[in-house]
């Protein structure tokens, strides 16, 4: 091969490499960039008085020398809504039957619509459910649950060759010229006394407990309860993966039963998760009973066999990138092989192991299948670490996905998942840099 060919090569790999670069910083902007804009959004947002009524009423927070008037200036916008509907009641009864029928459906939608909006009207029997005792509490749902109120929704099946287009009518042209007609202009005009939106910085978001199935609160019981399996699954994976490192490296002889057990090893680090959570069900909870139901134990016991191929492959590694020479000579000033494991090659070995540890924590933090029959629940109350043997707990992965996916009011909470998945993506990320932070203290003081 000619010089001018090798160097031609090199270009052509390197600009290969910053092209693979662009497209990976790229594919991370795009996955981030939503994740940080609507997850921020549990954080930062424009409250309405009700947000307030509940933070003062539910979670004892707020400002109570203020927030008496400011309630009354709002209860005062309210009251014309509910003299309108009061009038409007009394002329359907003036009404024939057959022009009453037609109205009844079309107000009882906006009755309900209003309530959701605004909460129970003065003088309503409280409601048992916490979420129908309020209105709404975020700005941008507030806007939604308006034009609820003045537009009403129909699908529309007869246009050929179109599975149904959505129509909306504003409801004012449905009940034109009876008492109900002024609401709506009303509504629309003083929707902004009505709810007082505030920017709000709610960063107990991280700190609260849930309350109504997330529709309320934070998710303090779900970031305990992934730093507690996290954090579980490392503290026994650890020192199972580095001494079978240690033992297949220094102690192993090579033949056909250490080439199996490194086949095993391997394939194991590519067995769907969802096994292992099934495998942690049926031994450490049916098996061998470590707690009497799903439990942070059993889930971080669980979790520690996902991980644990991954540890024992890296770590290996890592010790067999130890120049030998170390060992010799460790060895020939009359160390013996345990004095000079512990104390020559563990130490030259541990930035690599490290590495293995940084990936193997981001993804037991990550992991769902796994904790889904064995430690996880969609709704419960932060442990204490003595009810980690024998209690379930929420977590992040699991949570995120169940509101996802089986939450009766999941349009409501989409700020909870995000702000949840934002936090799960922080988490790792200080996990990973607390772990490639001591990483780098020890590779500088093995250098000198």
């Amino acid at each position: 091969m000619t010089l001018e060919t090798r160097k031609l090569l090199d270009k052509a790999f390197s600009g290969l490499g910053l092209i693979a670069i662009g497209m990976m910083a790229a594919a991370l902007l795009l996955i981030l960039t939503p994740i940080l804009w609507r997850g921020s959004k549990a954080f930062i947002f424009k409250g309405t008085i009700e947000h307030r009524r509940v933070m003062l009423e539910e979670f004892d927070r707020g400002n109570t020398d203020r927030f008496p008037a400011e309630m009354e200036k709002a209860k005062a916008a309210r009251e014309p809504i509910y003299q309108i509907l009061a009038d409007f009641k009394a002329e359907m009864k003036t009404m024939e039957r057959s022009t009453r029928g037609e109205y009844k459906s079309a107000y009882r939608e906006v009755e309900q619509a209003i309530t959701v909006l605004l909460g129970p009207a003065p003088g309503e029997r409280t409601p048992v459910l916490m979420r129908q005792r309020y209105g709404q509490m975020r700005w941008d749902r507030t806007q939604i649950k308006l034009h609820e109120v003045l537009f009403s929704e129909e699908w529309d099946y007869s246009i050929p060759g179109a599975m149904g287009v959505l129509v909306e009518t504003p409801r004012i042209e449905q009940f034109a010229g009876t008492k109900l007609e002024p609401l709506f202009h009303y509504m629309e005009e003083h929707i902004d006394e009505m709810m007082r939106p505030k920017t709000t910085f709610y960063w107990q978001f991280i700190t609260d407990k849930s309350k109504d199935s997330h529709i309320f609160g934070g998710i303090w019981p779900e970031v305990l309860g992934t730093l507690y399996l996290t954090l579980g699954a490392m503290l026994f994976a650890i020192p199972m993966g580095v001494i079978a490192a240690i033992y297949l490296c220094e102690y192993a002889k090579e033949g056909r039963v250490v080439s199996f057990l490194r086949i095993c090893i391997s394939t194991l680090a590519g067995v769907p998760s969802i096994v292992f959570g099934l495998f942690g069900l049926a031994f450490f909870l049916n098996t061998i009973h470590v707690s009497d139901s799903k439990s942070v134990l059993a889930g971080s016991l669980t979790l520690s066999l996902l991980i644990l191929p991954t540890l024992i492959r890296s770590a290996e590694e890592a010790i067999l990138a130890v120049p030998r020479t170390y060992k010799e000579a460790a060895l020939s000033l009359g160390a013996g092989r345990w004095h000079t494991i512990l104390t020559v090659i563990l130490p030259a070995s541990l930035p690599g192991i490290l590495t293995g540890i940084v990936i193997s924590m981001g993804r037991a933090a990550g992991e769902t299948a796994p904790i889904i029959f064995t430690a996880a629940v969609s709704v419960g109350a932060p442990l204490k670490i003595w009810e980690t043997l024998n209690q379930p707990t929420p977590a992040l992965p699991w949570n995120i996905y169940n509101l996802c996916t089986e939450h009766e009011a999941v349009d409501e909470i989409r700020h909870v998942q995000y702000g949840m998945v934002l936090t799960l993506v922080v988490i790792v990320l200080l996990l990973n840099m607390a772990a490639i932070l001591m990483r780098a203290r020890i590779s500088k003081k093995l250098r000198g």
